[in-house]
């Protein structure tokens, strides 16, 4: 019995390899974007907690902003463990309640 070579399996192997490759390299890009620091993250969350502070939330909005602080020291700690997404997720819930306390100060100097 003679073996021949079909030239259509030739062919899907190599575009089977090509597809492989594509998506191994589409999942590694995508692994790498959702791994880098949260560097902006941080910084918002930081910039929102000193605006807060600024507004005057350690007084009228003293529980939220003691919220977003621990938030921040949280996403810091996970930023140096390098867990990334756990950073990301705790740097914006920082900024969330840190946005709700200053609005609830600029609510408190409407009211006087």
């Amino acid at each position: 019995m003679v073996r021949t070579r079909n030239p259509i399996r030739k062919a899907g192997g190599t575009v089977g390899r090509l597809w492989r490759g594509i998506i191994v390299a589409v999942l590694a890009l995508l692994y790498a974007c959702g791994t880098a620091a949260p560097v902006q993250e941080m910084s918002d969350a930081r910039q929102a907690i000193a605006a807060a502070k600024e507004a005057g939330a350690e007084d009228r909005a003293a529980e939220d902003l003691r919220a977003a602080e621990a938030f921040l020291d949280s996403a810091q700690r996970n930023l140096s463990e390098r867990a990334y997404g756990s950073a990301r997720h705790d740097a914006t819930r920082a900024k969330e309640r840190a946005r709700k306390a200053l609005k609830v100060s600029e609510g408190s100097d409407e009211k006087k």
